[in-house]
């Protein structure tokens, strides 16, 4: 396996979602996600969140199913990210992940995790990845 490290800048536009049967709790908000992924991915994405902000400041949680469609390295192609994150009065714990065989094209066997670091009202993505040992060359 032959890991490799992709970073770069992204914006992230998030839209509130209305909870089309009605019945969700209020406390829970759905969000759509768009994203532009610049540097070693040039991506766009697009996806659903759910996000829960507590009364005690600085603690959250939220996950999120985000397909990603651009370029790695040189190779075209999508794949899909999982996120599952929480955010302890201030100290994140997240766990970014590359859903497995969700690589198409160029991205076939694609495999890796992501974080994320809000700098200065700036997005940064730092991307591990690395492709199966059976992947397409």
């Amino acid at each position: 396996m032959d890991k490799q490290t992709a970073t770069g800048p992204f914006e992230v536009n998030l839209a509130p979602q209305a909870d089309p049967a009605g019945v969700g709790d209020p406390s829970i908000g759905r969000l759509s996600l768009d994203k532009r992924f610049h540097g070693d991915l040039d991506a766009r994405s697009r996806g659903q969140m759910l996000g829960v902000r507590t009364a005690i400041g600085g603690s959250a949680g939220y996950v999120a199913m985000e397909l990603v469609e651009g370029t790695l390295a040189g190779k075209s192609g999508a794949f899909v990210l999982q996120h599952s994150s929480t955010m302890d009065r201030g100290t994140p714990t997240q766990s970014i992940t590359v859903v497995p065989d969700s690589g198409t094209g160029g991205l076939e066997g694609l495999a890796g995790s992501m974080t994320i670091d809000i700098t200065d009202g700036g997005h940064f993505y730092r991307f591990e990845y690395w492709f199966a040992p059976d992947a397409p060359e």
